[in-house]
């Protein structure tokens, strides 16, 4: 027995509101439409539904039955109905994201603050990971969105750029002596060098860039974090390999210097990662749409 929803929808106003009339300017439909419906219904069942009188209707016992059940599924529609409003509106909901620890700390984290104040019943995920993780978390439906290097090469994904970085050499004061100076590679690997120790994208694009001038690079030291990175270089146990962007404050106050080379460092580019023809939750639509708007009130490039 398959009766169509807006039968039960019908019996439902007329159960409720002991009223024929009453159901009907409800649903906005006639009367007579109202009572040919709950006549289908009866006539579905076999079975008397409603009582008249004088007053309107009443529910007969086999009516009362099925009201019972009627009220619970009108009210997880209107429940539903209400939360799918939340979600448009961004009132509720959530917001998963993948990325590096260093992508969110010092570029999106204005962007998460941003969001968050302008949509405070969104729940932000945060999910850390090298780029390939990054991928394997959206395309498992682990995440939304990814932040990550480019390029990526995958039919499954659709990857919009977002913004440029420049990844560059730095020391601190105990190699001061090269801070005018500028080395070649085979110069540079006279020192000792550190990388991030995970598969990266900075870390496989900087050993392919030395791999296309005859080099190897074999770093001394490999640290799991960005904040390693700057801490090391900072502290003197040799030059680390990282974002300039990340390194502006260190840069600026002078406990850091660049270290310049006679071969150009090609810049890396950042882009939002989403899987092809898959529709995004209207959070993530709006998360997308800030990071590629002007930059939040209070950050500067």
């Amino acid at each position: 027995m398959n009766n169509n929803y807006e039968l039960y929808k019908v019996f439902y106003w007329a159960a409720k509101t002991g009223s024929l009339t009453q159901a009907a300017k409800a649903l906005y439909l006639t009367q007579p439409s109202v009572s040919h419906a709950i006549k289908q219904l009866e006539d579905s069942f076999g079975l008397t539904l409603f009582y008249r009188n004088s007053k309107g209707v009443s529910l007969t016992p086999e009516g009362a039955i099925l009201y019972s059940y009627i009220e619970q599924s009108q009210i997880l529609i209107s429940l539903a109905e209400e939360k799918m409003a939340a979600l448009k509106n961004l009132d509720s909901g959530e917001l998963r994201i993948g990325g590096s620890d260093s992508l969110f700390k010092h570029y999106l984290l204005p962007f998460l603050e941003e969001f968050h104040r302008t949509h405070p019943g969104i729940r932000l995920h945060l999910n850390h990971g090298t780029t390939p993780e990054i991928i394997s978390f959206l395309k498992e439906g682990r995440i939304d969105l990814g932040v990550v290097r480019m390029p990526i090469v995958d039919s499954q994904l659709e990857v919009k750029e977002s913004f440029q970085l420049q990844d560059c050499f730095v020391a601190g004061a105990r190699y001061a002596e090269l801070k005018d100076k500028v080395l070649s590679l085979d110069k540079l690997l006279q020192y000792p060098v550190i990388l991030f120790s995970r598969n990266s994208r900075v870390r496989m694009a900087i050993t392919e860039l030395f791999q296309n001038y005859g080099f190897t690079l074999k770093p001394e030291i490999e640290v799991g974090s960005v904040d390693l990175l700057i801490e090391f270089a900072r502290k003197g146990l040799g030059i680390s390999y990282v974002t300039r962007e990340f390194v502006k404050k260190e840069l600026d106050e002078g406990s850091l210097f660049e270290i310049s080379l006679d071969v150009r460092l090609p810049p890396s580019h950042v882009g939002i990662m989403t899987m092809r023809n898959m529709p995004l939750s209207s959070s993530a639509g709006r998360f997308i749409d800030l990071v590629q708007g002007p930059l939040p009130p209070g950050r500067t490039e």
